[in-house]
This record gives structure tokens, sequence and C-alpha cells, in this order.
């Protein structure tokens, strides 16, 4: 089975474990000057010490992945099936990812499937020659899936709460990477390879461990060409049917999809976009991650916003796609029915003429989008139900 070309390495050292981040340009033209340049290289960080009762798993791809954008794009999002043999219960409380050739990794997420699902994994594995899936917008497995566990981002560390909690694994439970890769980065070389690895953390958990979820807050694009650009892709009903060619009805509709949830379903043109999600179950907030893409200025997630009892969980003033971090909060915060959470961001088209992977290509009015060129708004909530 082509899953198995993955290998599982399990060690208790921390010497073993070592971190890959992205950021430094080795092109003509320098890119330290240009905000969210979005390439690099690898360089190792350093680990944080394993606590009472953790391991690490290392699993490495034993074969190389050569992306390839499909439909006239530059962007592949390709889903890597792990198996690691999980036997018993167990708590993951850290993630990983280590991109071996960081230049062309935009960003990966590490989801775990549940045993429900992973003859289905398999099977969607198994229809797609090389290692894993293409798998623009999710993993294609459905909600059944399981959750997102961690991300990896330009310059990601891996985040370890200090409190007692987890995202449970069962036995017969498989890991999921979806890596997205940028061919923009690639500056016109072809056969660009890539052999990444992710580490997780594993405990076996305590009657007190309380199972982590994480709650995707998501705000709508709708980012017009600045006044100084022109194009057939600043129309918007142009720019949406080209996102749609590139990666599928599925992305494609998202940019209606989200101005439904978030307003009145028409679009309403301008840097700065925001969601309201109402609160139906109580949960604390222990950490949260914003993620955009290369035209991101700022994005904050608020509680119950205008209220005497505003509080703000992320805040990211000044936003920089090479360093994306999950921030756990100083105490976790409850949050209950009847509260209202807000994600906000803003964006800047002027960006693109900074960015040398972006003035390559042609203006567009911005909407949600899977490729580097396109954006996204989203805010991760690292959550636990508190009933």
């Amino acid at each position: 089975m082509k899953y198995r070309r993955m290998t599982a390495l399990a060690t208790c050292s921390v010497a073993m474990a070592m971190g890959l981040t992205a950021c430094a340009s080795d092109s003509a033209e320098s890119e330290a000057d240009a905000p969210h340049a979005g390439h690099g290289t690898s360089s190792p960080v350093a680990s944080q010490p394993l606590r009472t009762g953790e391991r690490f798993l290392n699993l490495t791809m034993p074969e190389s992945y050569t992306p390839s954008a499909p439909n006239g794009g530059t962007d592949d999002y390709r889903c890597l099936l792990i198996d690691p043999h999980v036997t018993k219960p167990m708590f993951l409380t850290g993630a990983l990812f280590q991109p071996q050739n960081a230049k062309i990794v935009h960003h990966a997420v590490v989801q775990v499937v549940a045993p429900e699902a992973a003859t289905q994994a398999h099977a969607k594995d198994a229809e797609t020659p090389g290692p894993g899936w293409t798998c623009f917008g999710d993993t294609g497995l459905g909600r059944v899936a399981g959750t997102y566990a961690s991300a990896w981002t330009p310059n990601g560390t891996e985040t370890v709460l200090k409190q007692d909690v987890g995202f449970p694994i069962k036995p017969g439970s498989l890991i999921v990477v979806q890596a997205h890769y940028n061919l923009l980065a690639a500056d016109g070389r072809t056969g660009e390879t890539d052999q990444s690895s992710v580490r997780l953390r594993l405990t076996d958990g305590t009657a007190a461990t309380k199972p982590l979820r994480t709650l995707p807050l998501q705000a709508p694009i709708e980012l017009p060409c600045a006044s100084s650009e022109s194009g057939a892709l600043c129309d918007r009903a142009a720019s949406v049917a080209d996102v749609t060619k590139r990666f599928g009805d599925r992305v494609g509709g998202i940019a209606q999809q989200l101005l439904q949830l978030c307003g009145n379903g028409k679009p309403v043109p301008g840097n700065t976009q925001h969601c309201d999600y109402p609160i139906r179950q109580p949960m604390a907030v222990y950490a949260a991650l914003g993620h955009m893409h290369m035209l991101g200025r700022s994005i904050k997630v608020e509680l119950n916003p205008g209220t005497a009892r505003a509080q703000t969980l992320l805040d990211v003033p000044n936003f920089d796609f090479d360093n994306q971090k999950t921030q756990p909060l100083p105490t976790p915060v409850d949050v209950k029915p009847g509260d209202t959470l807000r994600v906000t961001c803003t964006h800047d088209a002027t960006l693109r003429q900074q960015i040398p992977a972006l003035r390559k290509l042609p203006p567009r009015y911005v909407v949600w989008g899977d490729g580097s060129s396109d954006e996204m708004c989203t805010g991760f909530m690292i959550t636990s139900a508190t009933e």
C-alpha cells in the first residue's frame, strides 16, 4: 500500500529531534527588504525538551515528491498519509513539520485521521500515483476524517502548552500532512523536490488530560486592485473564475460561501474584512494562530467586540508571512454560549509590487483562494470543551 512509503522512527532523545524553518533568500534581487517574501532555506531551531511522560515520534518521507501545479497555476497542495502505528489511546501535545526544501513549502497542516476514516484515507492515497494525493481546499476525506492538530508556516516552531491538554489519538488513527507547495518561489526552475518530515510529541495522558480541538474562524477577502493597477483579473467575476479554474469548484465557491456566512451575500470591496461567530458551546481558548498570505497586513481575533466584556485573544498588528506562530494565551479564556468571536483581517494590494514573486503576475481582484497569489483570513483557535 502506498502510504507505507513513509516510515516511522520513534525516539525519546531530545538530541535526535531537529526542527527546520524557512527564510533566507539567495536570489540576485534581495528579498530581505521586501515584506512577506515567502522564500527561504532551512536552518535549525532550538528544540523544547520532553516533559515527564512524553516521547517523540519522527515520521519521514523515504522518497522525494516533485510538486507540479495543475491548470496553469503555480501552487500544489499535496496530502501525505502517514501511519504512526498507534495501538493504544494517547494524546498529541506538540507537532513540528520539518520542510526539507523550505523555499517551495508555503505552509503545512498536520491533521489526525480518525480510525473510522482510515479505509477511506488509504483508498484516497492509492488512487493517485506517487506519494499522497492532490488536495486543494481540504483533505477530501470529509468531517469524519478527524481534526487539525498543528500548522507550520515559515519560521514556525513547535507550540507546547503548559496545561495538561492534548489532541486525542485513538488506536488505528493516521496522520495526514497537507503540504502547500508554492512554485512561484522556484523562480522558474523545474524539478524542485521535497522530502519533508514531521515530529510528533506524544503522551499517554492522565485522567485529567483535557482533549483539544481547533476552531477555525474565517473571514472573506474582497481586495480590489490598487488604484495604480489594471487588467482583466481586476474584475471580480474574472478573478473568481480564475480561482475556480486553478483549484476547482470547492475552492472557487468559498468566496461566496463566506459572504453568505459573514454578511448579506454581497461583496463589499475593501482592505479590511471581518466575520462574527456566535458561540453555542462552552469552551476554553488556550492558543491562537493567525494565517494570511503575502498581502496580509494585520489580523485580530476578539471576544465580544464592542461590549463591556470585550477581550482581544489574538492581535498581530504587523503581519509577517515569514513569521507566523501559534501564540499561547497567558491564561486560558473561557468562552460561553451567547458570546461572539470576531476575526478581522487587513490586506494591502500595493504589497504586490514589493514582492518579487508577485510582481511577475498580472494584478487581480483578490478573493479567497489556495494560491500564494490569492489570500486567506483564518484565526485558528486551540480550544477544549469546558463541560
